[in-house]
């Protein structure tokens, strides 16, 4: 089928793609992986519907089956889970996490020893797939096997400072590829990276202030800058780069071609291993470099209509994001590259906000989580519409209840095949276990985001996101009611026997 292109102001009203929602927002508000999300709201269970087209008066997920929906858990399992998700709803934990990690407390060998055991077997075990790669694929493996839920594996690396730590990041992905590759198909849908593992971030910052001053001034020439979809929107934040940049130094331009390199070897080993690649969204000062980096590699690697390799990210809390989502779009199809998208809602709030506001300018945020559910799910609705009409990929990464609802039955209604691998969902490793059960038995392909390394590394790493956004944790409310109703009917079903 032919792609259709739209135009941006039905685009940008939303009630073109996704009907007003008749229900209040959910508490289990969205996350991309390791993007923590925004204050929850009162949760409700109320099924969406649209407002225009087909509508269903049945929801696609059924959450009151706690027998069926948390089949594939040990009771074990589950009492560690629902205690483990108590204690991290508890604010105070993130505090202390992070006291620990920047004090001296791991200086003493004794100490250490003892906090590290403790996170180790209780926070660490449930958030994170391992240790090494060798670890992870286990675990891929597991929850392919006892859940029928894919892996997204992450070594959680980040702000690299030169290019001989670059170097050594870009052999663990790389290793994270090859680990996956002995695994039952289909057990691994994506290997995750952020481009500020290879490449350092300032030389990041410098590359986004000399796009956006391109953007603003056409004439300004960049003569490394390679073809590429548009990375800005007339809307998206400038204010990071108030004055002229001076041009890259002659190393800067080697080291950002050293980096551009590292990121085709990686794309080039996951085309050899048929194993897709996400890039990770961060901060709006250095995303500019980022998508560039991203759309760069999807221009050179994404050759099978079918099978996108290389995913860029769309962080929909983001006031510029369905702009620069159609804008991505339309090149990608005038130059007939398929493109995939991750979609999230977004990690960084707080900082976002703190850094606009300490320069005079308003938050690149919406100003409302009611916006962000909107242009989350307008987006998703759009991207899921057009992988209808035979273009694209997605995957929809949200802890979000009401827009899992929703999107599931979008999919349904537009005909979209639930085993079509190029519509995902996805959830955090340990989060929103009730979401990915549902979504999976209603038949839908759902993806774990299972960050590993060395627990030294990965913790520091977890806590950052945490405490950028602390609403994520307290999202487990539904999972922790849920799971203590089947621990309850497990426990009756012991006692007084039969099937209670």
């Amino acid at each position: 089928m032919a792609n259709r292109l739209v135009s941006p102001s039905k685009f940008l009203n939303l009630r073109c793609f996704v009907r007003t929602l008749h229900s209040s927002p959910s508490s289990i508000t969205d996350v991309s992986p390791l993007n923590l999300a925004e204050k929850p709201e009162e949760t409700t269970l109320l099924s969406p519907t649209f407002a225009t087209g087909a509508t269903s008066s049945t929801s696609t997920i059924d959450l009151h089956d706690v027998k069926g929906l948390f089949s594939s858990m040990s009771t074990a399992k589950l009492l560690r889970s629902s205690v483990n998700l108590h204690l991290a709803t508890l604010e105070p934990m993130v505090d202390v996490g992070m006291w620990v990690m920047k004090s001296r407390v791991l200086e003493t060998a004794v100490l250490r020893e003892i906090v590290l055991g403790t996170i180790r077997h209780t926070f660490y075990e449930h958030f994170c797939a391992g240790q090494d790669v060798e670890e992870a694929c286990w675990t891929a493996r597991t929850i392919w096997n006892s859940a029928g839920l894919r892996g997204m594996l992450v070594y959680a690396l980040e702000h690299t400072t030169d290019n001989a730590t670059s170097d050594r990041n870009l052999e663990g992905f790389i290793r994270t590829v090859e680990g996956a590759k002995p695994l039952p198909p289909s057990s691994v849908s994506f290997v995750i990276a952020k481009i500020t593992a290879i490449c350092s971030i300032d030389l990041l910052k410098r590359v986004s202030d000399l796009l956006r001053w391109q953007h603003r001034d056409p004439s300004f020439h960049l003569p490394w800058r390679q073809n590429c979809f548009p990375i800005f929107a007339d809307s998206s934040p400038f204010y990071h780069t108030l004055e002229r940049p001076d041009p890259l130094t002659p190393q800067e331009e080697k080291d950002l071609q050293l980096a551009l390199q590292r990121l085709f070897k990686l794309c080039q080993k996951c085309v050899e291993a048929n194993l897709p690649l996400s890039v990770d969204a961060e901060y709006t000062s250095v995303q500019p470099a980022i998508d560039y980096l991203t759309y760069s590699a999807a221009i050179q690697y994404n050759k099978d209509k079918n099978n996108p390799i290389v995913y860029g990210t769309i962080q929909a809390y983001l006031k510029d994001a369905k702009e620069r989502l159609l804008l991505a779009v339309q090149a990608a199809d005038k130059m007939g590259v398929p493109i995939g998208f991750k979609l999230v809602r977004g990690a960084y709030l707080s900082s976002e906000s703190q850094l606009a506001s300490s320069l005079g300018y308003d938050s690149p945020v919406h100003n409302s989580i009611e916006e962000t559910h909107a242009c989350f799910n307008g987006c998703a609705s759009f991207l899921l519409e057009r992988i209808a009409g035979g273009s694209g990929a997605v995957v929809l990464a949200t802890h979000n209840l009401e827009s899992g609802k929703l999107l599931a039955t979008k999919a349904r209604d537009l005909g979209i095949s639930k085993e079509d691998h190029k519509v995902q969902f996805a959830q955090l490793y340990g989060m929103s276990e009730s979401l990915s059960f549902g979504l999976r038995n209603a038949g839908f392909q759902v993806s774990k985001y299972m960050a590993f390394g060395p627990v030294e590394k990965v913790m520091p790493y977890l806590l950052r996101r945490a405490e950028e956004n602390r609403g994520l944790l307290s999202t487990s409310t539904l999972d922790r009611h849920l799971m203590r109703k089947e621990l309850k009917r497990r426990i009756k079903a012991a006692v007084l026997g039969g099937d209670s």
